[in-house]
């Protein structure tokens, strides 16, 4: 049964009002930050300027001028209390399909020049990433990942950057990595990675830490909002979507860059209603549901 803690609020300065739901990282607990920032955007409070989710925390940014930090906390908590019904956590959202060229050449190469910052691993990436989770076969490995969504609990690292959490599986089956001890000085665009037990994109050229895995067929920031999905905004991902990898061969990953870079290329996105509650009761069978006719 989903049981929420106390939230913790703090006042951050003039401007800022900061809330943590869980230390600890419980996709529950993103559930309620996804919630209650999506009602409080709803609400359009006077004075209200910025709202930031995180995984199981959420940042308020507000103008004194307008509104009193001690009225706006007391409205925060009440918001708050009102989400700790489960029925009440429920938001739209999307299932976005990323095509992914898995072991791919190019993260390959990439990794095998960074070697010698994480020796335990022997290899590149992907090899270190399927040993350690205990797969034998790269095609197992693969078929693992891509068969469960990624929740997106949050945005950052650098504009376009999205945290996916795999939701809809056990525990014990939950693929996860270290991160590099000392971060690699260059990660290509759109390489996947793994850290932790999230899933990322890399939306440029940067640096990184995460486990890669793959190259995404397909942009997740578009600055010059040159296909039709980043009509409104520069960037694919919004805390709440879930995103679905499918493996693509080399082949199909070329095809689908060229679409891309003729702007025909369209995304594959399926609108969904998410419910905390039947996801709490009903588990991977809700999740697979959600998936159907995907």
């Amino acid at each position: 049964m989903l049981v929420f803690s106390e939230t913790r609020f703090d006042f951050c300065g003039d401007e800022y009002i900061y809330a943590e739901l869980s230390k600890e990282m419980r996709i529950e607990s993103t559930f309620k930050v996804i919630t209650v920032t999506n009602e409080l955007r709803k609400r359009d409070i006077p004075g209200l300027i910025e709202i930031y989710p995180s995984n199981t925390s959420y940042l308020i940014r507000y103008d004194p001028n307008v509104i009193s930090p001690h009225h706006l906390l007391e409205y925060l908590q009440e918001v708050d209390r009102q989400k700790n019904d489960r029925s009440e956590l429920t938001f739209s959202s999307r299932m976005i399909e990323i095509p992914v060229w898995y072991d791919d050449a190019v993260t390959r190469k990439t990794t095998e020049r960074y070697e010698h910052l994480q020796p335990e691993a022997k290899g590149h990436d992907f090899s270190y990433v399927m040993q350690l989770n205990g797969f034998e076969s790269s095609d197992a490995f693969t078929q693992a990942h891509s068969s469960v969504p990624y929740f997106i609990t949050s945005l950052g690292f650098k504009p376009g950057n999205a945290w996916g959490f795999p939701i809809g599986i056990p525990d014990h089956r939950i693929i996860q990595a270290p991160k590099y001890k000392s971060p690699r000085a260059y990660t290509p665009s759109e390489a996947v990675g793994v850290g932790g037990a999230f899933t990322v994109v890399y939306p440029t050229e940067s640096t990184g830490s995460y486990q890669l895995i793959g190259l995404s067929a397909v942009p997740v920031y578009d600055p010059n909002q040159s296909l039709s999905i980043f009509r409104d905004t520069f960037f694919l991902a919004k805390p709440g979507d879930l995103w679905k990898y499918r493996p693509v061969t080399e082949a199909e990953y070329h095809n689908i860059r060229e679409e891309v870079s003729k702007r025909t290329y369209t995304y594959k996105v399926k609108p969904i209603q998410f419910s905390a509650e039947r996801y709490e009761e009903e588990g991977s069978k809700y999740i697979q549901q959600l998936m159907e006719g995907f």
